[in-house]
């Protein structure tokens, strides 16, 4: 009785284990979406902050995405069927396997701009604060669009 040609997943287990994903990397991340009767694909690009319990069956990586200055992080596991495919667009160079420091870096980052915003806009006489803002909302595309 041969039972080497049974198919138990949808999921191809031979690229997914294969696939050379680190932490610090840009990905994207194709998620199928059920609408009704209707499924669409859906990206969501970000960087991989955390890879867990490695190339198993209940392994997982956590992704980064900032979006109207707002962090959205998801989870995925790497052998779920929702998933249609995942592409490595970026690497980056570092030097700890979970990059969960990012958060509070980013949070620093935006508060030091904002900071030095307002002190640029006191000293140019300008007092009203509605100016700083705009200034700020500024500072925040330019910084999203990089």
């Amino acid at each position: 009785m041969e039972l080497k040609n049974i198919k138990v997943s949808s999921v191809d287990m031979e690229a997914r284990k294969t696939l050379d994903m680190r932490s610090g990397d840009t990905i994207r991340v194709w998620q199928k979406i059920q609408e009704g009767e209707k499924t669409r694909l859906q990206a969501f690009e970000g960087i991989v902050l955390a890879l867990k319990h490695g190339k198993e069956n209940g392994g997982t990586f956590t992704v980064r995405k900032v979006v109207d200055g707002v962090a959205v992080e998801r989870i995925f596991p790497i052998y779920s069927p929702a998933i249609d495919k995942i592409e490595v667009l970026k690497r980056a160079q570092i030097r700890r396997a979970k990059l969960y420091y990012i958060r509070e870096k980013a949070a620093k980052d935006i508060k030091r701009h904002m900071k030095s915003e307002i002190l640029n806009e006191r000293q140019s006489g300008n007092t009203d604060t509605s100016e700083a803002k705009k200034a700020k909302a500024k500072a925040e595309e330019a910084t999203e669009t990089k």
